[in-house]
């Protein structure tokens, strides 16, 4: 009889395996803390020197529990920024930060160079972060970069202003789509017609991930339950 079972992997394969496997549990975690610590140390590293010496967490640490107390402490300057942005938040929804925020926008707009970068990053943090405009819609396919070739999209805002009334001449309804490039470090902003694009029920963030994979990680369909 033939024996059909498996040959038996030596040590080192075994052990190759074993490793492969752990750093498949141990980078993501790791890496994730690396980052989150990373992050923490850097904001830290901004707001701190804002406060006063006397409220610094080294020199609170020290005077409650002693001189010899040098453990670094992380996080105050993140609790400083998160109370600081819910307070300037807060106050610019009111009549007062409103108009304080149009004097210095104002100011910022006579500014050649400033008021390019300062216009630009505020587009894309109220993009981001407002809710009243949504960042991206939905997961789409669009033929590119040549007929025959599909990449993944995301669909944007509609078309406005004088993009709106150029493309509105041009014939077919048109929609903004953003084509991510692995690994996401660019894109490209494409005008296409609503009709040649293919609609996804893909999450966003899945589509993220399979795009700055490499088409490596691809979403898991849900247990039918």
């Amino acid at each position: 009889m033939n024996d059909l079972s498996p040959p038996r992997r030596g040590f080192l394969a075994v052990l190759r395996a074993s490793f492969l496997t752990g750093l498949v549990v141990v980078l993501p975690v790791g890496l994730t803390l690396y980052v989150v610590w990373a992050g923490i140390g850097w904001i830290d590293g901004w707001i701190l020197p804002l406060i006063p010496s006397s409220y610094q967490p080294d020199a609170l640490m020290r005077r409650w529990f002693g001189p010899e107390y040098e453990f670094p402490v992380r996080g105050l300057g993140v609790l400083v920024f998160l109370v600081a942005t819910v307070v300037i938040g807060w106050l610019a929804k009111g009549l007062i930060g409103r108009s304080v925020i149009r004097k210095a926008e104002d100011m910022v707009d006579r500014m050649p160079i400033v008021r390019s970068v300062y216009s630009g990053i505020k587009q894309v943090a109220e993009t981001f972060f407002n809710k009243k405009e949504q960042s991206f819609d939905k997961v789409c396919l669009v033929e590119f970069p040549r007929p025959g070739a599909w990449a993944l999209g995301f669909l944007s805002t509609r078309p406005k202003g004088e993009l709106a009334d150029r493309l509105a001449a041009i014939g077919p309804e048109m929609s903004a789509v953003f084509v991510g490039l692995t690994p996401f470090t660019s894109g490209m902003l494409l005008f296409v017609p609503t009709r040649d694009l293919v609609i996804l029920d893909m999450k966003i963030d899945d589509a993220a991930k399979l795009i700055v994979s490499g088409g490596l990680v691809y979403p898991m369909p849900k247990d039918p339950r």
